[in-house]
């Protein structure tokens, strides 16, 4: 029987070396000067008995099986046509079932695909890469691709094949380095993972880099989930967004971490809760998110990841929604509840890193294949992960292939970037002489900054009027000017400096506060360098940097009063907002990624008025033209007195493109009152007092200024006209002139 095939493909096979296994196995011709004919050669190992039905003619021949375990033959004299048949196969328990031989099928990948792939230019890979389900000449299955060029054999292995090697032995494509097979019967909900011969001829059980589920961690194995028939309701939120103006339109984002938002009971957690499904969520974070007023939710990483300490940042999975809180399609239905209701969704986004876990991309196919092989670039030494190869296209193709698959598969309105200093800098957290400099000799990552900027284009390309926001926490130039300006094209960037400075001052006794008055001042020199995000994120609540409220000074009164003060700073200050979740109701402790925040508090009347404070400035914020319309030129802010250091009084005003929409702000950060503070006042007339953080209904001690006051003919702050106003201690006010407009008011 050996005469008729080639003998060091079947030993090549037989020995797992074998990288086009369907030139051997399947349905193929016979011509020769003495017969002409059809041969099938199947090889299931531990069968005993396998026969072939040809389903055109109905007939069932049992196989001729080979003198090596598990290889059979059958052929089918004076004939040179190909047909359709099933594979009967005995197990050694007696019994029987039947399958299409997955080798007996064309690629289901074309050559146009592997060459984009390779380029680094197919934006949407994961169409062809991973598990996809397809009917071919009627039969249903599924079709799998990998890209693993140094493995010496891939295989596709699952409860279909008993996770058997040497069942479905995938082909190698030519040069691309992609594997691909066809295999009929499996369907939705199957689990596999691809098992990998490495160059040293090791074996790996790796998960699919492109899966689009994943089993529950702990468990690691992929599911195959191509096939959805979630019907979108978000038409018209879409269309709408393709024509926003996200930079003079109003963003107050609402950070959460799902597993912690809130929980319920859950018996089979080690802590007796868990958290709430995408579905539940849908119901109560969409709906408490529109109440507060917020315009976005921003979700900390709900790609796949294995270690929940983690909080999302180290993932394997960058295809699949998390199987933590339910399937693919029960995220779009929070994402499609989220647009109902006219809130944006944003992803934490992670392609600065990936962890080692065995089951993930690390060595993949026994190569460092998505990472750099010398560790001076391909390891975050101080978080123990790898970091991206960005000069391969192929990993550049998997990043924005995937940035790419969210926008379009999951309807999502923005990514954050994670970790952009630690990809544009080759030093980033390293000593001297532990780097690798650039061709230049300098320490910025040019691969790194081409895919940043190839990354951002295609975004926008496809979707316009997404926000792409990167976490960069250096001075790196022009973070969110387009490219072709020479920028990395970003549409916003988070302002580190201004937190940091920010948060250093709201941590200090007001005692000191007049010394280090620039800190709450100094912003305003940069402020429209960069189109800028304020953030008070999760990072800022954890590792014993205290909770927000726990990082204001002074008694229980004055900490609540201290972060009402240091709120309506953060929303009258020119930028985007990002609070992340419990700040809005003064959580007392840290935030701790394993349990609830403390809902209760809400009993409490102090918090409860804090909740409600934030719930008005949000509203303010966005009903206010002058705090978001000219968010992103100087034009839109002018200081009144940034110098009052000795009492640490500041006071400015925020314009909008109608000069009558203005707003004055006044912030007293010590816990002393003031009578009688005058401030220049730009026109004449009612200034109204808007809003009062000293309000009673927010825990305040009800110090105002009677509804308002009248400007005066008395030059002051190099203003016109002034007023004197009562500043209530650690408070914000907000007035509004009282002008006419067209209309007559």
């Amino acid at each position: 029987m050996e005469s008729m095939v080639i003998l060091h493909e079947l030993e090549d096979l037989l020995h797992g070396d074998n990288k086009n296994p369907h030139n051997l196995l399947g349905i193929h011709l016979i011509k020769g000067t003495e017969r002409n004919g059809v041969i099938i050669r199947v090889y299931i190992p531990d069968s005993p008995a396998v026969f072939v039905i040809n389903e055109k003619s109905g007939t069932r021949l049992q196989m001729n099986k080979s003198e090596h375990d598990g290889f059979y033959e059958l052929l089918f004299d004076n004939t040179e046509d190909f047909f359709t048949y099933k594979l009967e196969i005995q197990t050694n328990s007696g019994h029987c079932y039947e399958v299409y031989d997955p080798y007996s099928f064309l690629p289901t990948v074309s050559e146009y695909d592997t060459y984009l792939f390779n380029q680094g230019n197919h934006h949407k890979a994961y169409e062809f890469l991973g598990a996809h389900q397809r009917t071919i000449n009627g039969i249903s299955g599924v079709s799998f691709s990998v890209w693993a060029p140094s493995a010496k054999r891939v295989s596709v292995v699952g409860s279909f094949n008993q996770w058997d090697g040497r069942r479905h032995t995938m082909r190698l494509l030519g040069s691309s380095g992609v594997w691909e097979i066809f295999v009929p019967g499996i369907t939705n909900g199957d689990i596999y993972k691809y098992e990998i011969k490495t160059p040293s001829n090791e074996l790996y059980l790796k998960a699919d880099p492109y899966a689009f589920y994943a089993e529950k961690p702990p468990l690691t194995a992929s599911i195959v989930y191509d096939h959805t028939d979630y019907q979108w309701a978000d038409s018209s939120w879409l269309e709408k967004r393709k024509m926003s103006d996200l930079h003079n339109s109003p963003v107050s984002i609402y950070e959460v971490h799902l597993s912690s938002w809130k929980q319920v009971p859950d018996e089979t957690s080690e802590t007796g809760y868990g958290p709430l499904s995408y579905r539940d969520l849908a119901d109560q974070l969409v709906s408490y998110a529109k109440e507060m007023g917020y315009t976005h939710l921003e979700l900390l990483p709900l790609t796949e990841h294995p270690y929940d300490g983690s909080w999302g940042y180290q993932v394997t999975g960058y295809y699949a929604a998390t199987s933590r809180y339910g399937t693919p399609d029960d995220l779009r239905y929070f994402i499609d509840k989220c647009h109902q209701n006219n809130l944006g969704v944003i992803l934490d986004w992670v392609p600065a890193h990936f962890p080692k876990d065995g089951h993930g991309l690390a060595r993949f196919d026994g190569t460092a294949l998505y990472e750099h092989e010398d560790e001076r670039k391909g390891e975050h030494l101080d978080w123990g992960t790898h970091i991206f190869n960005y000069g391969r296209h192929e990993v550049r193709n998997f990043l924005i292939s995937n940035a790419i698959f969210w926008f379009e598969r999951f309807h999502i309105d923005g990514i954050r970037v994670d970790a952009v200093a630690s990809m544009i800098y080759l030093d980033y957290a390293r000593k001297d002489g532990s780097w690798i400099p650039n061709e230049y000799g300098g320490r910025e990552n040019i691969e790194a900054i081409e895919f940043i900027k190839q990354l951002n284009e295609t975004i926008h390309k496809y979707f316009p009027g997404v926000m792409i926001t990167a976490e960069e926490s250096t001075s790196w130039p022009m973070i969110t000017k387009p490219p072709s300006s020479g920028g990395l094209g970003f549409t916003h960037k988070w302002n580190m400096g201004w937190m940091n400075d920010f948060l250093r001052y709201m941590s200090m006794d007001s005692i000191y506060r007049k010394y280090n008055h620039n800190l709450i001042t100094f912003s305003m020199m940069y402020a429209w360098s960069e189109n800028y995000i304020l953030v008070l994120s999760h990072d800022e609540v954890v590792h014993g940097k205290c909770s927000m409220l726990s990082k204001m000074p002074g008694d229980y009164w004055q900490k609540f009063a201290g972060l009402r003060a240091a709120y309506g700073f953060f929303y009258g200050h020119p930028g985007k907002k990002l609070l992340f979740m419990g700040g809005e109701f003064g959580q007392f402790i840290e935030w701790k990624y394993k349990e609830s925040l403390d809902w209760h508090l809400l009993d409490y009347p102090m918090h409860k008025k804090m909740h409600d404070y934030v719930r008005d400035l949000n509203k303010l914020y966005i009903s206010e033209p002058s705090l978001h319309q000219v968010d992103c030129h100087h034009d839109g802010f002018e200081w009144i007195d940034c110098d009052d250091k000795e009492h640490s009084v500041i006071s400015f005003i925020r314009k909008a493109k109608d000069w009558r929409d203005m707003l004055i702000f006044v912030l007293n950060f010590t816990p002393i009152s003031h009578h009688n503070y005058r401030i220049g006042a730009p026109v004449q007339g009612f200034y109204k007092e808007i809003f009062n953080s000293d309000a009673e209904i927010y825990g305040g001690s009800n110090i105002g200024n009677m509804g308002g006051v009248e400007a005066e003919t008395k030059p002051f702050h190099n203003k016109p006209y002034s007023m004197t106003i009562g500043i209530p201690p650690l408070s914000v006010l907000v007035f509004k002139p009282m002008i006419p407009n067209d209309k007559g008011m």
